[in-house]
């Protein structure tokens, strides 16, 4: 699986590399940080990506499960109500791809 992952950073960075400020792959390459524990590069490609497209769903839940494993509960839980708002399923769709907003939580 960390093969998978680090693979997976790879492609995103070519994606960023060929098209700066991709949100879409600014949205993938946070999800992949977030499944290898590192909610601070995490938060740092959600936030870039929410500048970019403010409504984004899934980078609003992203945000808001770094928020949540760096212990900042109150933020996150705006950052996922929000979410949640915009797209009712998004918690589910971002278990089906192996991450669940816990407090402290390591994927």
């Amino acid at each position: 699986m960390l093969g998978e992952l680090n693979a997976a950073l790879e492609d995103c960075n070519e994606a960023l590399r060929l098209k700066p400020n991709n949100p879409s792959a600014l949205d993938h390459r946070g999800l992949a940080y977030l499944k290898l524990g590192k909610p601070d590069e995490a938060l740092d490609d959600y936030n870039q990506a929410l500048k970019i497209n403010p409504e984004s769903p899934q980078a609003l839940f992203g945000r808001g499960v770094a928020k949540l494993m760096k212990g900042d509960i109150y933020a996150s839980t705006e950052d996922l109500a929000a979410a949640k708002e915009r797209m009712p399923n998004i918690a589910e769709e971002f278990a089906n791809a192996g991450v669940r907003a816990q407090p402290n939580q390591q994927n």
